[in-house]
Parts: structure tokens; sequence; C-alpha cells
């Protein structure tokens, strides 16, 4: 028994201490020991690895809520059970074959809905592929895809891989890319039945000699290779080795090889392409029947070729004679130049075609509405007429795409007619000349580049000069300002030739 005076301080104490204890342990405040609410979602989106499943097999969609915090809680459902069920979770399993919608309704906000199409397939059992073709080179490519599928009602979704990156590359849409010289296996695979798969084997063979590359627009497979997908890098025009020459219409590319034939491609539309056919194609076909040929080049529409016996030969659109047959009746194959012997160049404009005989005078056909032929007339001509009163000439240029011609004569200076609306014809006016005059200032001038609405001279003392529309700074002055006469395109020196986009400089620089 306790000794009555401990007994009483123990228990005074132990009152003391459940009194002191119970401040700390008092009831908890209203709502504390929960979990903090989840904000209410203002949107919801659904997303699936796959929108295609095989009869069994499963997909899970997953939820983004937005604002982010926003609780991701939904109530699912599917709009046919019997094509697919979709759990709480949100896993969808094919049923049979069909479409279905997959619903997601947000718990904490009810009027916040989402949905996603999911197709159901029978699994597949086979595939084979298609390829235009299983060879190129190096940064070449082409398309894969899928050519059949047993059962034929099943989906051809599948996903593409390269047994070796380093020769060989394929993207998600089956393009395959040359990446060096080897072989490698492209092999697609059934994203609904992982055990049907097929292969092609690659060959990718290293650049060749006289190949030709192009790069930006292709929707009208301008570029050859094989598609019509824009290339911001250069690719290789399908198939063509042994090329001496290019040149490049609208549209349309021409290559002239060292066999003396011509190759085109691209848009075709009007018969440019020369094949006899108005079908455009995406790689390089021949232009029929030409052979011996030494230079070509290309009009708007059009193409003109210069044969080794001095004859010019042209096709495509000729509805304001350009191609100098005495008609405007377009071609589908090539046609002589009427009348035309003794040819060492030709040039084509925009819908107009030149030509520099070995006598060194000039001679124009097609399109006249601003003096482009140079006749002293606005006339069309449906064949060649002489250029009035330019002799000793050595080159001619009127590429471009724009309504002027430019000749270089042998004594050095510059001589240019047609449409002048820009100042691009050099002389200090803006008024359209029937006839040529002279490009004002330039002297010891060794080539000439036509633009679209500019004029390119290159000196002897490798600096480069640009006259006419500037509004794409194309006379690389420094400024946007056109200029009616030629100046010093800025910063270049040592140039040894010089080329003319519709509205861009090039030029190439020699050694020191």
């Amino acid at each position: 028994m306790s000794h009555p005076k401990f007994g009483h301080l123990f228990g005074a104490g132990l009152v003391s201490f459940s009194l002191l204890l119970g401040s700390f342990v008092s009831a908890p405040p209203a709502g504390a020991g929960s979990a903090p609410q989840a904000a209410k979602p203002t949107k919801i989106s659904l997303s699936v690895s796959q929108s295609v499943v095989a009869v069994g097999q499963s997909v899970t969609v997953k939820v983004k809520a937005t604002p982010s915090s926003a609780s991701k809680a939904v109530v699912w459902s599917s709009s046919d059970k019997k094509v697919a069920t979709v759990s709480a979770k949100g896993k969808v399993t094919g049923k049979k074959a069909g479409t279905v919608t997959i619903k997601a309704v947000s718990k904490a906000a009810k009027k916040v809905k989402a949905s996603i199409k999911i197709t159901v397939s029978v699994k597949p059992t086979k595939i084979t592929l298609n390829a235009s073709s299983t060879s190129m080179i190096v940064y070449g490519s082409f398309t894969a895809s899928v050519k059949s599928i047993k059962p034929a009602k099943a989906k051809k979704n599948v996903v593409w891989s390269s047994s070796d990156k380093q020769v060989a590359t394929v993207s998600d849409t089956g393009v395959v890319t040359g990446v060096k010289a080897g072989t490698a296996k492209i092999t697609a695979t059934s994203i609904l039945n992982k055990k049907v798969k097929a292969t092609l084997k690659v060959t990718v063979k290293p650049i060749e000699p006289g190949m030709v590359w192009a790069w930006g627009s292709n929707d009208s497979a301008q570029l050859g290779d094989g598609t019509r997908t824009d290339r911001y890098t250069p690719v290789p025009v399908s198939g063509l080795t042994n090329v001496t020459a290019i040149s490049a219409g609208a549209e349309s590319g021409y290559a002239l090889k060292s066999d003396g034939t011509v190759w085109a491609w691209g848009y075709n539309g009007d018969g440019q392409l020369g094949d006899g056919t108005k079908t455009s194609r995406y790689t390089p076909v021949r232009v029929s029947g030409l052979t011996n040929v030494t230079a070509i080049s290309g009009g708007d529409d059009s193409g003109y070729a210069l044969k080794s016996d001095g004859t010019v030969w042209a096709w495509g659109y000729n509805g304001f004679g350009q191609l100098g047959d005495g008609t405007i009746t377009d071609r589908y194959t090539p046609v002589r130049v009427s009348g035309l012997t003794n040819v060492t160049a030709i040039s084509g404009g925009g819908g107009s075609g030149y030509a520099l005989k070995t006598d060194g005078t000039v001679w124009a056909w097609g399109y006249n509405r601003y003096g482009q032929l140079g006749d002293g007339t606005k006339t069309s001509r449906y064949t060649p007429v002489q250029v009035s009163g330019l002799p000793s000439v050595t080159t001619i240029s009127a590429g471009g795409g724009g309504f002027s011609g430019y000749a270089l004569k042998s004594d050095g200076t510059v001589w240019a007619w047609g449409f002048n609306w820009y100042g691009q014809l050099g002389d200090g006016t803006k008024t359209d000349r029937y006839t040529p005059v002279r490009v004002s200032g330039l002297t010891s001038v060794t080539a000439i580049s036509a633009g679209g609405y500019s004029g390119y001279a290159l000196k002897s003392d490798g600096t480069v000069w640009a006259w006419g529309k500037n509004g794409d700074g194309q006379l690389g002055d420094g400024t946007t300002t056109d200029r009616y006469t030629p100046v010093q395109v800025s910063g270049l020196t040592n140039m040894t030739a010089i080329s003319a986009g519709s509205y861009s400089g090039y030029a190439l620089q020699g050694g020191s």
C-alpha cells in the first residue's frame, strides 16, 4: 500500500500530466488528416500509343487534364461493346473488327468530356512489301510500303526498322535513305501481330561521277528523287550518272549525258518532258529521239536541245510559238526549230527561245509582248527572226523566267532588250526596248546570266555586277533598291563563274 503522501503527490502529478497532454492532443481541425482536393479540370484530352488494335489485343488510353494539377479521374464508356470494351482504368480490348468511340467523362466536372476513335482489325497472318527500288546511292531514297496483307480485311499498320542504320535508315512512313555504301535489311513488323514481318534487302551504292543533285520545292516531282517531298538539303536525282550539263524549267529538270542523250523529270502537263506523254515523272525519263546533243536549256514549260550538226530542237508548251516550228501546237516529242543551222548556243526564256550562230548573230522566236525577240516589234514569232543589230556576240542568256534577252559581245560589252519595268536592261531607264541597248558602264565582261527580272555580269577582274529588280536583295549590294544601271555585288572578288536564279544570284570563287 503506498504512502498517502506519495500517492497524493503521484495522483496530483498524473492529473497534471494528463491535462498537459490533453493540450497537445485536442481534437483535430476539420478536414485534417484527409488528402487535399484536386482541382477541377477545364479540359481533358485522350491519347493512345496506337489507334488500331487486333481482336484480342489491348491498348491503354491516357488522360491529360488541363490544368495539369487537375484530377484525371474519369468514367469510361465504349460506343459498341461488341467491337471493343474499356475497363475502369482505360484499357481498351478489341472484340471484333470495326470502329468504336471510347468516351471519358471527368468525375470532378461531368461537363468535361473527351473521346477517341479506336479501330479493331482482324489479326494479320502475312504481309508483303512493295518498293520502287531496292538499290540506291548514298543520300538517295525510296519509299517502301505494304503491298498486300492476309487476310485482306486486316489493317496494314506496321513499324519500320533497319538492320544497320549506318548503311540505311527508314522513317515511320517507310522512306528509306542511304547513308553509306553497303547492304541493310529493312523490316516491316505488323503492330497487330508482332510475329508477322516482311523484309527488303537494300543495297546502297557509292556516289558516282556525273550525278545530279537537287533541292527545294518538289510539289511536281521536279527534284527527280522518286517523291514529291520538299527537300531542305540536296538529294540525288534518281538513276542519273555521266551527266555533262543540266538545266531547269519552271517545274521540270533536264540533264544531258555524255552519250548525247537528254533526260527529263518533273511536271509534264504540256509535254515538256518530251517522252510522248503528258504524265509527270518522279524520276528521269529519256527525251524521245534525241541523239548527238551538245547543249540543253529549259524554258518555262518547254525544253530545248542543240545537236552536234548545229540544229535546234524543242518540245513542250507552244502557245506563243516558242518551239519555233511555225505552229502554236504543243509538242510531246522534240520538233526541229525551223530554219536554224550553224548554231553554237541556245537559251530558253519566258515563252521565247534564243540561239547564237557561228557568225555571231542572235536569233529569237516565241512570245514578244515586251519586245523580247529584239526585232523591233511586239509581234510574237512562230519561227526564228534575227535580233536586230547584234554582231560579234559570244554568249547569250535569257533564263530565269523573265521577258528580256541578254548578249555578251566579243569586245566585253553587254547588250539587253525586252521587258524593263525593274530596270533589268541596265540602260538607266524603265522603258521596254524592242531592239538591243547597251547595258550602261560595263566593259571587260567575260560572262553573263539572266535572272527573273535582273541581270548579272562577271568582269575580267573577278568582280560581279548586277542590275534590275532587288526586292529580295538579289543584286547583292546591301539594299533592296531596284537599280537601273549596274552596281557591284558587295564583297566578291576573284570570281570565275556566275549564275542567276529567279530571285537570287550565285558566284564561284577561284583560287588565290
